[in-house]
């Protein structure tokens, strides 16, 4: 699918997968952002085990949603432009390469689903424990309680509740909140870290997204539904007050307490700065594992646990 944006152009690679009997349309978009590789990986193995003869529905299925970013190894952003696909969506017909893309999805891919999933992973600064995800809306509960009957599906053992308020009135600006907007069913996938491949993570996604076909019947057979799944309905993110370099031992998937010490900052000839301190019980969702940290940067996103 080629995208031309004044005189920036690339493209969307995209496989279209018709079954042979009527059933619904999924949409899958992986890579969007360009170093996120497990579902990128995965994405690209998936599209060797789907037959069209076995299907009942439609899987449109985005490779990669950033290519860009990807060939350039870009950090979140994509080096055309600057932007990052993930926080642009519904996006805009004339505005910038990345804008340009986020239109095409959005119109394309998402307005043509009946549901729909974009997959991400830890990225190349990021310690990421895997886990599903769904939008939360009060007033929009049929939607909310497909999705979180979808993300069930995927089999991952914790699955994060994003929204969690009354209504969606603001901007889309994430990808899959974009589907849920359009009252499109929608989850999400953070599967894999630091921005590396390796073969745990491209399996667990793979097959996560074929559990998720069972679910919705394009596929035969029984989803991996995980019967008793942590639900995490909040998140609180631990910014860096400085910049500098960050220290610490923990890894994600660490439980945490209120006011114990996840961290230290130095400046950039290494005396100590401050100590960074848990503001809430819980468990390290992700985390920043390497030095390099600015005044603003996220180190750690905690769930919070019932």
């Amino acid at each position: 699918m080629p995208v031309i944006s004044g005189k920036d152009s690339t493209v969307i690679p995209v496989t279209v997968f018709h079954g042979a009997k009527k059933g619904p349309v999924l949409g899958i978009t992986a890579g969007v952002h360009g170093l996120e590789y497990a579902p990128i990986m995965a994405a690209q193995q998936l599209s060797k085990h789907l037959d069209p003869a076995n299907m009942s529905g439609t899987v449109i299925l985005v490779h990669m949603a950033n290519v860009p970013a990807f060939l350039h190894r870009s950090l979140m952003v994509n080096p055309v432009d600057g932007k990052n696909l993930n926080r642009v969506f519904p996006g805009i017909l004339d505005g910038t390469l990345t804008e340009h893309i986020a239109h095409i999805i959005s119109n394309e891919v998402i307005a043509k689903s009946d549901y729909f999933i974009d997959v991400h992973a830890g990225d190349a600064n990021n310690d990421l424990r895997p886990y599903a995800g769904y939008y939360n809306y009060f007033d929009m509960p049929e939607v909310s309680e497909k999705a979180r009957q979808m993300a069930k599906a995927l089999g991952f053992d914790f699955i994060v509740q994003f929204g969690n308020e009354q209504s969606l009135t603001e901007e889309a600006i994430y990808c899959s909140r974009e589907a849920t907007k359009r009252n499109i069913p929608a989850v999400d996938i953070e599967c894999g870290r630091m921005g590396i491949v390796e073969e745990k993570p491209v399996l667990q996604i793979q097959e996560a997204l074929l559990s998720l076909m069972r679910h919705l019947q394009i596929l035969e057979g029984k989803p991996n539904t995980v019967q008793n799944p942590v639900m995490v309905a909040q998140r609180t993110t631990v910014s860096s007050q400085h910049e500098g370099f960050f220290y610490s031992d923990l890894t994600s998937g660490d439980y945490v307490k209120k006011g114990m010490k996840l961290g230290y900052i130095t400046d950039l000839f290494g005396n100590h700065l401050t100590d960074v301190t848990c503001p809430t019980d819980g468990v390290i969702l992700y985390k920043t594992f390497n030095p390099p940290v600015k005044k603003g940067d996220g180190l750690f996103n905690i769930g919070h646990i019932n």
